[in-house]
């Protein structure tokens, strides 16, 4: 088993060295979680997901065939078997089930992830688990976290968590990476990009973010329309390259035909105009530091 991490920095140098780049708070979030907890359990909620995906449903296959076999072999005993094949053994255990049974390592961590997904009725059913960490089950009774686990709950944004959920968190938002930050996610996981165009993308992307668009580029546009450029051979954007990828950044037809109609090849200027002006500054800077008597 890997050793946790002893500290915020030691959990920072652990996800940089699987080319995870985070800020402190997210680090010290996740320095909690692993000291606080030991397994993990991960619900991926959508539209639709329901109690038998979420927490437990029955194997009814194993029913049908125990019962054929049982009447086979002449035990008609109908009540001593409905009951035992209403029991534990026959019963198929869901992430929120899961993550009330007790461990041996302690209480384990719950991911819910992307409950903006799931419908509101499962919300809140989910705030009535969370707000006992217990379920019932009609056939068997009440299940209850004899110590409750520790809840990860991430949303997108798609629609807006109640009110009531969000109450009971201790928030924190990943927000956009400044450019700083977003460089250095590209030079990790795009090796090959170059300086120059590393610092034209995550300026243009930059910039973009601060435009009225129906959906922002995030980090991973960020790490797909760089490796496009890549495969395109570029070595700096050019407005013909950046026209013809604009759809690996925008996803909605609205702000790609926007940025086509010259917003794009303004932006494009100012970028390129700009990295310009920071090379020939670092460049002073160099020539300065190497100069006779510098300091």
């Amino acid at each position: 088993m890997t050793k946790l991490p002893a500290s915020i920095e030691e959990t920072e140098s652990l996800l940089a060295g699987q080319d995870y780049l985070v800020d402190r708070t997210l680090a010290t979030t996740v320095f909690l979680a692993l000291r606080l907890g030991r397994r993990m359990e991960r619900l991926q909620c959508y539209e639709g997901l329901d109690a038998a995906s979420a927490v437990y449903e029955w194997n009814y296959l194993r029913q049908m065939i125990d019962i054929r076999l049982a009447e086979a072999a002449g035990a008609i005993d109908r009540t001593a078997l409905a009951k035992d094949v209403f029991s534990a053994p026959y019963l198929i255990k869901r992430p929120l089930l899961r993550a009330l049974e007790p461990d041996a390592t302690g209480a384990p961590v719950l991911l819910i992830d992307e409950l903006d997904r799931a419908d509101e009725p499962f919300e809140a059913y989910l705030l009535e688990i969370l707000s006992d960490f217990q379920i019932t089950i009609p056939e068997i009774g009440r299940i209850a976290a004899p110590t409750p686990p520790i809840v990860i709950i991430t949303s997108n944004r798609t629609r807006e968590i109640h009110d009531a959920l969000k109450r009971r968190c201790f928030y924190h938002w990943v927000d956009y990476p400044d450019a700083e930050r977003e460089r250095a996610i590209l030079r990790t996981k795009v090796p090959r990009i170059g300086e120059v165009l590393s610092r034209q993308v995550v300026s243009f992307v930059q910039e973009l973010r601060k435009r009225d668009l129906f959906k922002l580029p995030g980090i991973a546009e960020t790490l797909d329309w760089a490796n496009a450029l890549i495969e395109l051979d570029a070595v700096e954007l050019e407005p013909g390259a950046v026209d013809g990828t604009l759809g690996m950044l925008l996803k909605y037809q609205d702000d790609i035909l926007r940025m086509r109609q010259g917003e794009a090849a303004l932006l494009l200027e100012e970028v390129r105009n700009a990295v310009r002006s920071e090379g020939a500054k670092a460049a002073q800077a160099a020539r300065g530091a190497r100069a006779p008597g510098a300091a």
